[in-house]
């Protein structure tokens, strides 16, 4: 089966459509806002939302700008039938050639990693289809877990399961890792008045402060949910593994998962900028 094909239907399956909604609702509680780049509500605004998954971000947006024109892309048809009026969805492979008939004030795009396969490109489209003064926002993750304190090592399962998921890059072309990457692919490709944010996200409970344990609940739960949705498309269609492998793997997995003595983060990268003037 080609990799698309596999992307489409792990992507529409009702597991992962539950996952992405916790992942909303982990976003939501990390950056306490809908996006970092400004947006007048009072202002008219044409905005695209890239890889819109179940379309709470382009909704969300389209009740707060009510004047504004929001439009969601996926390649999935995940998206809800009843929207506000302003809001509208498209099925479509946002790496084919952009042909829409008028430029954006706003592009916005989360959660992509391991979903895109040439980065820069897609920079180029944004900032092509952005009106002068237009700005764009990327919240991506860098999908590398560590620890601060050393209680998680290149021993543990966890590890070794994300370090040998990265050898699937080659056969994807598609990062893990984009987060860090992402000033840079901006900068590349013309955008001015750049900002980040990076926040490390705990996985798991482990966390005292109540706010960090909740994300780290969340963040966990989301993994927990889609590990063998993502265990299964990368190591048995990626890398030739046989199911029988995997499955040993995921034992340990998920005993490090269990683990609360492993304090393991990632980092996410909020990075948002303007096409000049």
């Amino acid at each position: 089966m080609p990799m698309l094909e596999v992307v489409c239907l792990m992507f529409s399956s009702q597991p992962e459509l539950e996952r992405l909604d916790i992942m909303n609702a982990l976003f939501d509680l990390v950056l306490e806002k809908l996006h970092h780049m400004p947006i007048d509500p009072n202002e008219s605004h044409r905005i695209l939302d890239i890889g819109t998954g179940t379309g709470i971000w382009a909704i969300e947006v389209g009740e707060e700008c009510p004047t504004a024109e929001v439009i969601g892309i996926d390649i999935s048809p995940t998206m809800p039938l009843t929207v506000p009026p302003n809001v509208k969805f498209e099925v479509a492979d946002i790496e084919d050639a952009w042909n829409f008939s008028y430029p954006f004030t706003r592009i916005h795009s989360r959660y992509m990693a391991g979903s895109i396969k040439d980065w820069p490109l897609l920079m180029r489209q944004c900032f092509n289809n952005l009106e002068p003064g237009g700005w764009a926002e990327f919240c991506d993750f860098d999908i590398d877990y560590y620890s601060q304190d050393g209680t998680l090592t290149e021993h543990h399962a966890l590890r070794k399961w994300l370090t040998t998921a990265y050898g699937a890059e080659a056969v994807t072309g598609r990062t893990l890792r984009p987060g860090k990457m992402l000033q840079y692919w901006m900068e590349q490709n013309g955008f001015h008045n750049i900002q980040v944010l990076r926040q490390p996200l705990p996985l798991g409970i482990w966390p005292k402060d109540k706010k960090l344990k909740k994300i780290g609940f969340l963040n966990w739960t989301q993994l927990w949910e889609g590990l063998s949705g993502m265990s299964l498309r990368l190591y048995l269609d990626c890398l030739g593994w046989s199911a029988e492998e995997l499955e040993l793997l995921l034992v340990d997995v998920r005993k490090d998962l269990k683990d609360r003595k492993l304090h393991v983060l990632f980092d996410l990268y909020t990075v948002w900028g303007q096409r000049p003037l």
